[in-house]
């Protein structure tokens, strides 16, 4: 009798833990949340400065270089806002950009929200297709690379991904173009060599949507190649460290078979770290997107990155940076606050 009110006496109150435990996640939601709204501020910040320091003054660029009197390129940069001193600059950037005034694009004298809005769709199709099937085939190749350890298709899937893995994304793509597109001796080519859509055909037709969709298909398959070797082996290695582990030996000893054991055990595990990578990747994916769309021709936002490059384009480079930005730190967020999700243990 005394044991068990003693017993009962050290036990917490019912809910207790529970609500520890959401204190702890909304304390970790929180802490997240301010690092990334942190992010952001750096990246305001460095966003103006960063591009300021390319070599080239965009008056004379937009003027083409040609012997043009300065009277003229002084009026240039005083309508762009450049003959003001940096700081001053700097101070009017900030308070637009919260404002959502992104600016006036040196290059095509429209608002660089306008610009950026329509060259969006492009790269979401791109890189969000090109993501999702190279997690989605990498995943497969690594958990069946792992689960068959040391197979001919293990020695095979590992050899090739890696070799299109260290290849550049701009020469996987020229090599892709030449093939499928340019075609090589009697094989002629099949793809388009570039663009979006083909003259005369209206791209929000039904016969305009398939065709963007085939001039996507070989930039979508090298941003695929490009990166599915990553997840597959991170996949794989994840993988071979959870098939030692005691809980897999104990869910083969109570009778289930070895497909449920790795559906339903081994692989949910092991996806922990293929979360956090697909994040991270975002960023590399973007980059990777901007030589792709040079390569294609595709009117995205990575060829409007490169065109904007040349002049070079202040506000246009800051608009597609920030985008960029926005998009990899709300991408980390939404992995970090998955992550908490499938293994409560970061949460302390």
């Amino acid at each position: 009798m005394a044991v068990a009110l003693e017993s009962t006496a050290a036990s917490p109150a019912p809910g207790t833990d529970r609500g520890g435990r959401g204190q702890g996640s909304l304390g970790y939601v929180g802490r997240k949340i301010v690092s990334s709204t942190a992010s952001l501020a750096f990246i305001l910040v460095f966003n103006f400065f960063l591009f300021r320091v390319l070599p080239g003054d965009p008056a004379k660029s937009l003027t083409r270089n040609r012997l043009v009197p300065a009277e003229q390129v002084a009026e240039l940069r005083k309508s762009f806002g450049l003959d003001k001193p940096l700081l001053e600059q700097f101070w009017l950037y900030l308070g637009n950009t919260l404002s959502g005034d992104l600016g006036i694009s040196y290059k095509f004298r429209q608002p660089v929200t306008s610009v950026i809005a329509e060259r969006l769709w492009p790269t979401l199709v791109l890189v969000g297709t090109g993501t999702l099937l190279a997690t989605v085939i990498g995943l497969r190749i690594g958990v069946r690379s792992a689960w068959h350890r040391g197979s001919a298709f293990d020695r095979v899937s590992t050899g090739s991904t890696l070799t299109v893995y260290a290849m550049p994304e701009w020469w996987l793509g020229l090599i892709l173009l030449a093939a499928f597109a340019v075609g090589i001796g009697p094989f002629p080519g099949v793809f388009p060599t570039g663009g979006l859509v083909s003259p005369g055909v209206d791209p929000s037709s039904l016969r305009g949507i398939a065709d963007q969709a085939w001039h996507l298909a070989l930039p979508v398959l090298t941003l695929t190649l490009a990166y599915l070797a990553e997840y597959s082996l991170i996949m794989r290695s994840a993988l071979l460290d959870e098939m030692g582990a005691d809980y897999l030996l104990t869910a083969r000893a109570k009778g289930l078979r070895d497909d449920l054991v790795r559906r339903r055990h081994a692989v949910p595990n092991a996806l922990l770290p293929v979360v956090t990578l697909v994040a991270l990747n975002l960023g590399f994916v973007v980059s990777g997107a901007i030589t792709i769309e040079t390569v294609f021709s595709i009117p995205g936002l990575g060829l409007l990155t490169y065109e904007a490059l040349r002049v070079p384009d202040f506000p246009l480079l800051q608009g597609c940076f920030l985008l960029f930005s926005v998009g990899v730190v709300f991408a980390n967020l939404v992995a970090d606050l998955l992550y908490s999700r499938l293994d409560p243990r970061v949460r302390g």
